[in-house]
């Protein structure tokens, strides 16, 4: 035995949180194994919703995309060799949920100083911003996105509680230039996808009329 194998890298999907202002990458969330479905839905924006024959065609800007996909998360194999992943052992698969649901709360200082500054009376205060949060499934598709929902199904636990196998349901909106803006850093991300999205499709081959079964258009 060489120890060489001849099977692929698996690339691992995953979510990327980047600072905002200075495209600076805060935490890599890698799916531990990736799921064998991922389910995608495209809202189309339609400038003729009010019945006006002239804008039947057009089309107010990209269409309203959403994801949803379920991870597993599962330290039964790290609990095997406790020597080398004490981190399982003290925890199971808490660090691993945590990662998860960070994305959409709110940091604990950022709560604390606005509730300092409510306590003086500034009365308006903005929403606070998060970081940007990328979906990366490939390199043919890294998305800006904003987890609407996480759903999740802890399956077993240690003697201590702690969940040792996980499902996480994920639910994602696609930000567009809508949503961001052209100078934002998600909005050249999603230019950059919706580029590359326009390069595979002249890639795609295109069929003759003879393949639907008709000589000509009418």
């Amino acid at each position: 035995m060489t120890g060489f194998s001849r099977s692929p890298r698996v690339s691992k999907g995953g979510i990327v949180l980047v600072d905002p202002a200075s495209g600076a990458v805060r935490r890599i969330v890698t799916l531990q194994y990736n799921p064998d479905t991922l389910t995608r839905s495209l809202q189309v924006q339609g400038a003729g919703g009010g019945g006006e024959r002239s804008e039947a065609l057009r089309l107010k800007g990209p269409p309203i995309e959403t994801i949803k996909l379920e991870a597993e998360i599962d330290a039964t194999d790290q609990l095997e060799f406790p020597d080398q992943h004490a981190s399982a052992v003290a925890l199971g698969v808490h660090p691993q949920l945590a990662a998860l649901e960070a994305t959409v709360h709110p940091a604990a200082s950022d709560l604390v100083a606005n509730d300092l500054l409510a306590a003086v009376g500034l009365v308006e205060i903005l929403p606070m911003e998060t970081d940007l949060t990328l979906f990366v499934w490939s390199a043919q598709r890294i998305l800006p996105v904003r987890l609407t929902d996480i759903s999740v199904l802890e399956e077993a636990f240690d003697v201590e509680l702690n969940p040792i196998r996980a499902k996480v349901s994920l639910g994602m909106r696609v930000l567009t230039v809508d949503d961001l803006g052209f100078g934002h850093k998600g909005g050249g991300v999603f230019m950059a996808h919706l580029r590359a999205k326009e390069r595979l499709v002249a890639k795609a081959p295109s069929a003759a009329l003879s393949n639907l079964g008709i000589g000509g258009l009418p």
